[in-house]
């Protein structure tokens, strides 16, 4: 029997090598998900490193998935004939992160409907309303700060964020809510990666604010409650399905939170914007004119530079080989993001925090995807990142040259592992004032 397996497996090596088949690397382990919890951002990284390959096997959650870094991966992960997203985050996120039914979820025909939905929110004057709506939220949270010791930035920055997204979807949102609901959408992006206490309140977090919207929802359906129609939470709540019918309460209700939440999560985008003003200091000095274009280069060496979001899953819809590599049916696909934004290959010096390296690149879909890659309209490319670029300018220029404001010392240092990560202090500044004649004095 022995020798009749070794000939069988010899068999089966020739025949693959004669279809020009390659086998994927394979790392050991009957389980190696308490490595995602202890490696987090580095997790593909690592592997690939060590593999000298973009591409490797593991096992994950039970199953074998096959994970991918780079731009040529990217560009094959995007590929919607190829990768399904249905059942392919696992349920914790989904309870937490996404929502049931949301558009993160749902492929072919019907993400399509939904996504360009999404994407007629984000006109050149919604953008520009909600660049002129965060500037209003900073100044306002400039003068709360007026008599307080010190502020801790991050912990700000949800609030100011939350209020920005409430007033710029049509969310009414009352000052003495700001507290309880700032904290359920950032339980949403907080708890994903968490254990036990932390992810049921993440849970519980999300089901409160699905009421708390969906609430809303039926009230303008029932002609209760009125909002202006051009905006998001009246054009979510009356969206149509490609059936014609509207979208279930509860449905919408998630969709109207993967805008705000989203919107508030910037808040860690924010945070190492002025932790790279601190670290970078020549490169926060080439900020002091506000042009639109340093702005816009900063921002987005802080989104390729610094974590936020690790990797994303997506499923093989039918076999297919890739570069001699076979994609067996509904295999567990993880496209690395923090990784491919640090590719050798892609990015000269990728640990280095150059905003220079903006001055001449140009847009591209597939090597510079922190917020996802491919096509906005019809791929699963974050329908927000345009706003999330306005909302993070603004902010830019706002700590580096509305105000003035001292570090006290503090613990600047982040984990790979904590997901998401974060400067340990959340970055504590102190004296806080306005550059303007109207100082706080």
């Amino acid at each position: 029997m022995e020798e009749k397996y070794i000939l069988l497996s010899l068999k089966k090596n020739m025949e693959e090598k004669t279809m020009g088949i390659k086998k994927i690397p394979k790392e050991k382990g009957i389980d190696n998900s308490l490595h995602v919890l202890t490696e987090g951002y580095l997790f593909i990284s690592n592997r690939s490193h060590a593999f000298g390959s973009d591409i490797f096997e593991t096992h994950l959650l039970g199953e074998n998935a096959i994970c991918l870094r780079g731009a040529s991966a990217a560009e094959l992960f995007y590929d919607n004939d190829k990768f399904k997203r249905e059942h392919a985050a696992p349920k914790r996120v989904v309870k937490t992160l996404f929502g049931n039914k949301g558009v993160q979820t749902l492929d072919g025909e019907e993400h399509v409907h939904r996504k360009k939905m999404f994407m007629s929110l984000m006109t050149p004057s919604a953008l520009k309303r909600m660049k002129e709506i965060t500037r209003k939220q900073w100044e306002f949270a400039c003068e709360d700060w007026k008599p307080k010791t010190e502020v801790i930035l991050y912990n700000e920055s949800l609030k100011l964020l939350c209020r920005a997204a409430c007033e710029w979807t049509g969310v009414p949102l009352e000052e003495k809510e700001v507290e309880e609901k700032t904290k359920e959408l950032a339980c949403m992006f907080e708890s994903p990666a968490a254990i036990g206490p932390s992810f049921w309140k993440g849970k519980k977090a999300r089901s409160n604010a699905e009421k708390w919207i969906g609430d809303m929802i039926n009230s303008i359906r029932n002609k209760e409650l009125s909002v202006p129609e051009e905006n998001a939470l009246y054009k979510i709540s009356m969206h149509r399905t490609l059936q014609g019918e509207l979208l279930e309460t509860e449905t919408a209700a998630v969709e109207v939170i993967n805008i705000l939440r989203p919107i508030v999560a910037i808040a860690i985008y924010i945070t190492f914007n002025a932790l790279a003003l601190y670290q970078h200091p020549q490169e926060a000095e080439k900020l002091s004119s506000g042009n639109e274009q340093k702005l816009q280069q900063f921002v987005q060496e802080v989104r390729r530079f610094y974590p936020f979001f690790p990797f994303i899953p997506a499923r093989v819809k039918e076999e297919f080989s890739w570069n001699d590599y076979i994609f067996p049916k509904d295999t567990l696909t993880l496209l690395d993001i923090y990784g491919t934004n640090h590719h050798s290959e892609l990015w000269s010096e990728p640990d280095l925090f150059l905003p220079d390296r903006f001055i001449k690149w140009r847009d591209s879909p597939f090597s510079f995807i922190p917020q996802g890659g491919g096509d906005h309209y019809l791929g699963h490319r974050c329908a927000g990142e345009w706003m999330t670029l306005e909302i993070m300018k603004e902010s830019l220029d706002f700590l580096a040259n509305a105000i003035t404001y001292d570090l006290p010392t503090q613990d600047f240092s982040f984990r790979f592992n904590e997901m998401p990560a974060l400067p340990h202090s959340k970055i504590i500044i102190k004296n806080i004032r306005k550059k303007t004649k109207d100082c706080l004095n």
